[in-house]
């Protein structure tokens, strides 16, 4: 059976490595379906959910907060300063932040406030979306 290499990692450690038939994640003019063999490609991805299908068929989610997606033939690593495996996400701090993040666009000072808030809900609520797509598949 043809299997790709894939890790994901954030900023503090490894979330995930293993091989997988497929990988799915957000590119940032839509969603890329990763197979074995794929051609090289270096681009970003948008906060949202990253689907691996396993060896075995099972599935395994990590939801990045946006990040550097590099593909080889034979070997795919995300790369995201904030990932989280799909079992490990939490429904009430995500809805907190989210509702901070909203806060904080209500109370921005300036553009950069604005900007930073902006950023954090888009985040908070891609979280929200991966979390409920990943709920669904249990």
């Amino acid at each position: 059976m043809n299997t790709i290499h894939v890790d994901v990692v954030s900023a503090e450690e490894s979330i995930f490595s293993g091989e997988a038939r497929f990988v799915a994640l957000p590119g940032e003019a839509g969603e890329l379906g990763i197979y074995p063999r794929h051609t090289p490609l270096i681009t970003r991805i948008k906060a949202g959910s990253v689907r691996i299908e396993m060896a075995d068929g099972s599935e395994e989610f990590v939801f990045v907060a946006g990040g550097i997606l590099e593909v080889q033939p034979d070997c795919v690593t995300v790369l995201s300063d904030t990932a989280i495996r799909g079992k490990d996400l939490d429904d009430e701090k995500a809805n907190a932040a989210k509702l901070a993040a909203e806060e904080a666009i209500k109370n921005a000072k300036s553009d950069l406030d604005l900007a930073r808030a902006s950023s954090e809900l888009a985040v908070m609520a891609a979280q929200i979306t991966a979390l409920r797509k990943y709920r669904g598949k249990k």
